[in-house]
């Protein structure tokens, strides 16, 4: 992909203060992509761009902000995700159809993780958790993220798809855990053969069914 040249003063000073602000994360998210967060800076997004360089500064405080937000991207379609496929099981009227949303969940996740790779670092990597300072914002986010998964946990428990004999914390904290796994093997370069990654899931499934 052909770096864009950075703008004109003319173009850069047509920004609206929103505008600047989610042009300057879709730009964090692909310079993300292309060199990792270490080749991410606040001076390189800027050239990037076509700003100031202290421009971003008043979108984002620092490097650590500008990462937590990108983070704060993957977890919104993360929830919006998860909500999407509670309201589908709850509209499913077989067991079956449980099943099979499960099933297709397990793969939205892992192509949402493989595809945004640098992203789902962030959302759960040391990056921001230990090297650096998750948000307040980002810290609220991500527990809502994971109290929807517990939701479509307990769903699934009510349709006898996951064991109910634990809490759905507990069964939540396990099959997440397995999913994580999954992505990890892929985003890691660990196991490369996609063309296995959907017989994985079925088994993975038979698993942790009932």
């Amino acid at each position: 992909m052909t770096k864009p040249q950075p703008h004109q003063t003319k173009t850069t000073k047509s920004y609206h203060h929103g505008d600047l602000a989610d042009s300057l994360l879709k730009a964090a998210i692909e310079l993300l992509r292309q060199d990792g967060p270490a080749g991410l800076s606040m001076r390189k997004l800027a050239d990037y761009v076509g700003v100031s360089r202290t421009a971003p500064y008043h979108h984002f405080k620092d490097k650590n902000a500008l990462l937590c937000e990108i983070a704060i991207t993957g977890f919104q379609h993360q929830v919006s995700t998860v909500q999407a496929f509670i309201q589908k099981i709850e509209c499913a009227t077989t067991q079956a159809q449980k099943k099979q949303l499960f099933e297709d969940y397990f793969c939205a996740y892992i192509e949402f993780a493989d595809t945004h790779a640098e992203t789902y670092d962030l959302m759960y990597g040391r990056a921001i958790w230990k090297s650096g300072q998750p948000t307040e914002a980002l810290q609220k986010l991500s527990r809502e993220s994971f109290k929807q998964w517990l939701i479509l946990i307990e769903k699934l428990q009510q349709a006898s798809i996951l064991s109910h004999k634990d809490t759905s914390l507990r069964v939540g904290q396990s099959t997440w855990a397995t999913l994580h796994g999954l992505c990890r093997l892929l985003i890691d370069g660990i196991y490369l053969k996609r063309e296995d990654l959907h017989a994985m899931i079925k088994s993975t499934l038979v698993i942790l069914a009932v």
